[in-house]
């Protein structure tokens, strides 16, 4: 190596030598910084004198090995964490889902405030508390900014100050409420289930009041059109009652005219399978009955005789009116009738006891008043003067002493809101639903013997058996 820019190669030898060894590497060299120099001389043989021109700085072998090292750890590296990312990317895809279903039930417990236990919230913490670990995770080994992992940091935060939120409300005692709530609903399966069992319910004989009053009342039972047809809406029908001869069966229907106001005619029947088949009738035409409070007690029927506060008392083997009494001061001419129904001021009711009369007086602004009756004479026993509005209801039966009033609650249906009991001037709201097959419920009549009640329903003979439930000790 030549100091300075110029190598300077000196090369002896022979002519063909020189020709075929030195001169075809120097092919090699470019011509721009080769020049070459020869001479001939005497001996036959030359001499060659060639000057190469070189950078000063030689080539970096050995940086190149380090960048290509260099550049094969990154390579492991970057594949490396490439594959940390591709793993990262499927876990917050999972966790997205999980903080989409956590989301659910924070809004469901939010909207329902009785419908978590102290267990819900600790699987929400213990999930909350997870996907905040893999996010942190995840956010320590991703270099810079990550919109997504962000996103999902502050989401999860969010959710932990919902879910203690919700928790605070416990200073309410809401788990305490709730657990109530699963209480009442365990014992109201318990009453659904013992509803639904075929128990027969409890016997009471004939004419007895060991009972506790009605708890319950069956779905009607359409015996059949009244005899007269369907333009007579109004009136009455039911079953004598009578301990003295309870073997020998009566049967009466008694519809009024078309007018729903006058009563004229009636029918008979010695037997319930005379009455289906209209088999062995007794038609009457009595002059002349108002309204459909008619009720039949020992073989005689007793009505609002026409225009007038008088009570009429018919023997029904004969058809003769037997008695006619006055009802002091009892309104009348459709002045306090039952709702829906015109013309039945008067309404007479049959119980163990024996009979009853249900009316107002402009005393009583209205009000229901009831009296017992002396059976064979008519006369007023007793007195007894009740708050409940009479045009408010429906309509009224008595058993056992204790007046049951009805009202409507839509067209299918009737309710028995209200009672009085005449043994101990105590008057009670109850709800016991009746189920109707038409609108109109026109009269209501108890019969002891079987504990059926007898109603006029539009113009259909329709009956209910009654359940009791015993005395309460």
């Amino acid at each position: 190596m030549l100091s300075g820019s110029v190598l300077l190669l000196i090369i002896t030898a022979q002519l063909f030598s020189c020709l075929g060894t030195v001169v075809s590497p120097l092919l090699l060299i470019p011509s721009s910084i080769l020049t070459i120099f020869c001479f001939l001389k005497q001996t036959c043989s030359y001499m060659c004198q060639c000057s190469v021109y070189l950078p000063d700085t030689t080539f970096p072998v050995q940086k190149v090995e380090i960048l290509e090292i260099t550049a094969r750890v990154l390579s492991e590296k970057f594949e490396s964490e490439l594959t940390k990312v591709s793993q990262y990317t499927k876990a917050i895809e999972i966790y997205e889902q999980k903080i989409r279903n956590l989301t659910i039930k924070v809004e469901h417990m939010e909207s329902t405030s009785v419908s978590y236990t102290e267990l819900d919230f600790q699987f929400l913490k213990l999930e909350i508390n997870e996907m905040e670990r893999l996010v942190t995770q995840l956010k320590s080994t991703l270099v810079g900014s990550n919109v997504i992992v962000e996103q999902l940091y502050v989401e999860i935060r969010n959710l932990t100050v919902m879910v203690n939120q919700l928790e605070s409300l416990d200073q309410h005692n809401i788990l305490a409420i709730r657990r109530e709530i699963v209480t009442l609903q365990n014992r109201l399966k318990e009453c659904e289930k013992d509803r639904n069992q075929t128990t027969a319910p409890p016997y009471f004989p004939p004419g007895s009041c060991g009972h506790g009053g009605i708890v319950n009342i069956s779905q009607p039972y359409i015996v059949q059109l009244n005899w007269r047809g369907f333009p007579f809406k109004y009136g009455a029908w039911g079953r004598d009652y009578s301990l003295q001869t309870p073997e020998k069966d009566l049967y009466w229907v008694a519809p009024l005219n078309t007018d729903g106001r006058l009563l004229e005619y009636y029918r008979l029947h010695n037997s319930y399978d005379d009455l289906l088949l209209f088999k062995n009738a007794r038609d009457y035409r009595i002059a002349y009955g108002e309204g459909s409070g008619t009720a039949v007690y020992k073989n005689f029927m007793y009505y609002n005789i026409y225009s007038s506060r008088d009570m009429g008392k018919l023997d029904l083997n004969t058809n003769t009116l037997a008695v006619r009494k006055t009802l002091p001061n009892a309104a009348y001419g459709n002045r306090f009738s039952y709702a829906g129904v015109n013309w039945q001021d008067i309404d007479f009711a049959v119980d163990e006891s024996g009979l009853w009369v249900i009316y107002s007086t402009e005393e009583s602004t209205g009000n229901i008043v009831i009296s017992k009756l002396n059976e064979t004479t008519l006369d007023v026993l007793h007195t007894w003067k009740t708050r409940q509005y009479k045009p408010s209801v429906s309509n009224a039966f008595i058993i056992c002493g204790v007046l049951y009033a009805t009202r409507p609650v839509n067209t299918r249906k009737e309710e028995i809101f209200y009672t009085y009991d005449t043994n101990t001037d105590q008057e009670a709201k109850v709800s016991i639903i009746i189920d109707k097959m038409l609108e109109t419920v026109q009269s209501i009549n108890y019969n002891p013997s079987d504990h059926i009640l007898y109603v006029f329903n539009d113009g259909y003979l329709v009956k209910y058996n009654l359940i009791f439930q015993p005395v309460l000790h």
